[in-house]
């Protein structure tokens, strides 16, 4: 079976390292002629907008996926009807790409959220914090991510000033939110309708930047798991979703706020490459497939460490006892994610043991309290 990935970054060259031993093949397409993915397959480079460079790419493909949310809704929705299945399905596409689309479908299921109001000018945003309060995260309802495109404002005088620094541009307004910890569901649906969960991970960020990632997270009641669990489902069947979804959680004093959702692998779920049964990669390629799902199950207890900007020495890496490496081929630049090192272990202490000298490396700093607040991510 041959399936195209739309964009080439490091998701979609884990994707591709997944699709081989299930006999798959991948084909990406994206803008950049040295993108990370097209070192492990096939790349075409080319516009999301040049239809004739699609109808190319599309020949001989059984499905479309996709491994970020900037292709263009009206690249899914033209490559949709050019394949036999394009998923996860142009809706949920058009819906991730806005932040208020995404609050107003969680409000629809059932999915609880911060208070949150919309405003496309300057006398919209006083009357949306009127709604809200103080303080108040604002975020540009589209292109934000890894912190970009947010303000956080906690006096009235202040948004003005948010307002010009968010480029004057649409946005969805939030009550700031107080939380203990914030935490990721990774779930899966296949086209069959069969569905599965990954146990919540604990997401640590520096800079709006995800920098470690504990799973499973510690402490989790069974009950708040299921929860996590019912809202994913909620909105799996909804849009009707075959792949990988992922929501992120706000969580406090037993209650799960829901803040944004990827609906496409994810980087908090890069622990399952080595740390459960059936990586989230694989089970995507499984889901748009139509196969049976891999089983989600966690091998004991994983930590995940981004490389952001640099990457510490491979043999200092290599030296650290069960360390998985992944790096992806990119060249060095501030704030770029370059890879990643997973570490799995039989109990929590002996994988903080061999956390510590890997957060060291990487000036991650994982003893570091969880924040008492933020505006998030």
């Amino acid at each position: 079976m041959k399936i195209g990935v739309l964009g080439g970054g490091q998701l979609g060259r884990m994707m591709a390292l997944a699709a081989y031993p299930l006999g798959l093949r991948l084909r990406f397409l994206d803008r950049a002629e040295d993108a990370s993915a097209g070192q492990v397959a096939e790349c075409v480079t080319a516009s999301f907008e040049d239809q004739e460079a699609l109808r190319s790419f599309a020949a001989t493909l059984d499905v479309v996926t996709y491994e970020f949310e900037n292709v263009p809704a009206s690249t899914a929705h033209f490559l949709s009807g050019l394949v036999k299945r394009f998923m996860p399905p142009p809706r949920a596409l058009e819906i991730a790409q806005d932040r208020l689309t995404q609050k107003t479908l969680f409000g629809k299921v059932g999915v609880p959220t911060a208070q949150f109001a919309s405003a496309s000018t300057a006398a919209e945003l006083e009357a949306a914090i009127e709604t809200t309060g103080l303080p108040a995260v604002l975020k540009t309802r589209r292109w934000g991510y890894d912190g970009k495109g947010q303000a956080a404002v906690s006096h009235a005088r202040q948004t003005a000033q948010a307002w010009v620094s968010l480029g004057n541009s649409p946005l969805i307004v939030e009550s700031f939110v107080r939380f203990d910890r914030e935490l990721s569901l990774i779930s899966v649906r296949s086209t069959t309708g069969d569905t599965a969960f990954y146990p919540l991970t604990e997401n640590h960020h520096q800079d709006g930047i995800l920098r470690l990632s504990l799973a499973p997270a510690a402490g989790i009641p069974t009950q708040v798991q299921a929860t996590a669990e019912l809202y994913a489902q909620k909105l799996l069947q909804e849009l009707d979703y075959a792949g990988i979804l992922t929501i992120e959680f706000f969580y406090r004093d037993g209650v799960l706020l829901a803040n944004e959702m990827a609906t496409r692998v994810h980087n908090s779920g890069h622990w399952t490459i080595e740390g459960a049964e059936t990586s989230q990669f694989e089970n995507h390629l499984r889901a748009v497939c139509g196969f049976p799902l891999g089983a989600t199950s966690p091998r004991g207890y994983s930590g995940m460490v981004n490389f952001i900007g640099t990457t510490p020495g491979v043999t200092s890496l290599l030296a650290i006892p069960g360390l998985h490496l992944h790096l992806y081929g990119k060249s060095p630049r501030l704030g770029r994610k370059l890879g990643h090192a997973t570490i799995s272990a039989a109990s929590p202490e002996l994988l903080a043991a061999r956390l510590n000298p890997l957060c060291s490396l990487a000036d991650c700093d994982m003893r570091a309290p969880v924040p008492a607040s933020r505006g998030g991510p």
